[in-house]
């Protein structure tokens, strides 16, 4: 639990003393010019902006840098709450004319079955209904050559379990028992205490051989949720205190703090006291998934779990682990047999990684971060003095021949670089022509789609986007260099 505050700020939050919150939503025109050209003090008088920290050390280059930054953030917020409705709209067309032909066979199946009458309406079929992330990867086996016990089979487990939690709840539960041949646990949809809605989604399964292991997976930025765009572009965030001690944790984004439970006024109390919105409809993440792993575990000395996820998700899972150990969950902590995250954005700065790593070597937590190629969202937020966001552990870094490599940082580690421009663009070719070799070079299996395929021509245009799909990071765990994470202090 985090030390509150003596006294009641003008947030209304009584567990940061330090914190930035720009809300996009309350926003004018005007407002978002002020940004720019007037004072922090000025600011803090409209209801869009609320800001408590210390500048000590920042030149006036870096402050009109940060400024800037958050300019970029609000903007792009009203862009996407502008756009939120004709997004979902676009995305719900896409998927059911994707699934409307292969429910149907293909084009020419679906033409054919029209003129008889018996088109195959994919709504119907709940659990053959995949998202869009899903036709970028059709695959659903894991690798029959990675068997238990391999170094690869956790990363490559938890990169399926990844994946499939962007599908449907019936497409998730068939694809666990009849592909993965694993018990399924449950499906899960939890409440946003500041959003006032579910934003947060996440899955469970076991795997029943043994040693058994349990598999957390939460749901990372669907590319047709406005809301899930919003959260990666908001850079608010709230300095955190240990209320053991004293001492300061570190900064955390906000947003993804929310995603998982984040409790307001109280922040993140070790149990919900009282609990009045923790109700069977409205479920926190953090707070549902402990009780459901503490239950599970108790009544099997043997199993283990993993937490994962992919973007946004992988996010989630790692500052579960965060918050697990701010809670001083021993117990839960040692039967945690690993973290994976796969194309993660960064969630906290200097002093919150280097209180995950002396916990997480503490409680002997192994922390495996994937990055692909030039994938833009692990180069996100930035990492410069404008802002403060920062990666903690070693990075396993695949090029895009799959040939991994244990480095402190992945390489051109905030993206937008003149520099790197010109490689960025080779490389994205390189991507489009390999997806034609590929299955000659590696086996059929790793045929792409026509829909991957054409995600990859979008790649040509802003490389890194097609790097952050699931395709890449699952060859990651069957192809590339096997690795092993290092203490980095």
């Amino acid at each position: 639990m985090f030390l509150a505050s003596k006294t009641y700020m003008a947030t209304g939050e009584e567990f940061s003393e330090s914190y930035l919150l720009v809300n996009a939503k309350e926003a004018s025109l005007y407002d978002i010019a002020c940004i720019l050209i007037r004072s922090t003090s000025f600011l803090n008088t409209k209801n869009f902006y609320n800001e408590q920290s210390e500048h000590v050390g920042r030149s006036a280059w870096d402050d009109i840098r940060r400024r800037f930054v958050i300019f970029a953030s609000i903007v792009a917020q009203k862009v996407l709450m502008w756009a939120e409705k004709p997004i979902a709209g676009m995305g719900s067309l896409i998927e059911l004319w994707l699934n409307l032909l292969s429910s149907n066979g293909g084009f020419f199946g679906l033409l054919i079955n029209y003129i008889r009458g018996k088109v195959v309406k994919p709504e119907e079929l709940p659990e053959k209904f995949v998202s869009f992330i899903g036709e970028l990867d059709q695959r659903l086996k894991l690798d029959a050559s990675i068997k238990k016990g391999n170094g690869r089979y956790n990363a490559s487990l938890a990169m399926m379990a990844a994946k499939l939690s962007y599908e449907n709840e019936a497409f998730v539960e068939a694809a666990i028992q009849d592909q993965l041949k694993m018990a399924f646990i449950g499906f899960y949809k939890f409440w946003n205490d500041y959003q006032n809605q579910f934003t947060t989604y996440a899955t469970m399964f076991q795997d029943t051989l043994d040693p058994n292991l349990i598999v957390v997976a939460f749901r990372g930025t669907s590319p047709f949720n406005a809301k899930d765009w919003m959260t990666d572009c908001d850079i608010s965030w709230y300095e955190l205190k240990d209320e053991n001690n004293s001492k300061t944790i570190g900064r955390i984004h906000g947003g993804f703090m929310k995603a998982l439970g984040l409790q307001k006024i109280k922040g993140w109390p070790k149990e919900l006291e009282p609990p009045p919105n923790a109700t069977k409809e409205h479920p926190f993440a953090y707070y549902k998934i402990r009780e459901m792993l503490k239950d599970i575990l108790e009544k099997n000395t043997n199993a283990k779990f993993i937490v994962t996820g992919h973007s946004l998700g992988g996010a989630l899972a790692i500052l579960f682990a965060g918050v697990l150990g701010l809670h001083e969950e021993t117990w839960l902590l040692k039967r945690l047999e690993g973290v994976y995250t796969f194309g993660q954005p960064r969630v906290g700065d200097e002093s919150f990684g280097r209180y995950m790593m002396k916990m997480m070597e503490d409680q002997d937590v192994r922390y495996f971060r994937y990055v692909y190629g030039n994938d833009i969202v692990p180069r996100l937020p930035f990492d410069d003095k404008s802002l403060f966001f920062k990666h903690f552990g070693t990075t396993l870094y695949f090029n895009s021949f799959y040939d991994g490599k244990v480095m402190e940082e992945e390489p051109n580690k905030n993206y937008f670089s003149i520099v790197w421009a010109i490689p960025k663009y080779i490389n994205a070719f390189w991507e489009v022509s390999r997806s034609f070799i590929l299955p000659y070079w590696k086996g059929k299996e790793y045929k792409e789609s026509h829909v991957e395929r054409l995600f990859r021509m979008v790649g040509m245009i802003i490389p890194g986007l097609a790097a952050h799909g699931p395709k890449d990071y699952v060859d990651v765990t069957r192809l590339g260099t096997e690795l092993v994470p290092t203490i980095n202090e």
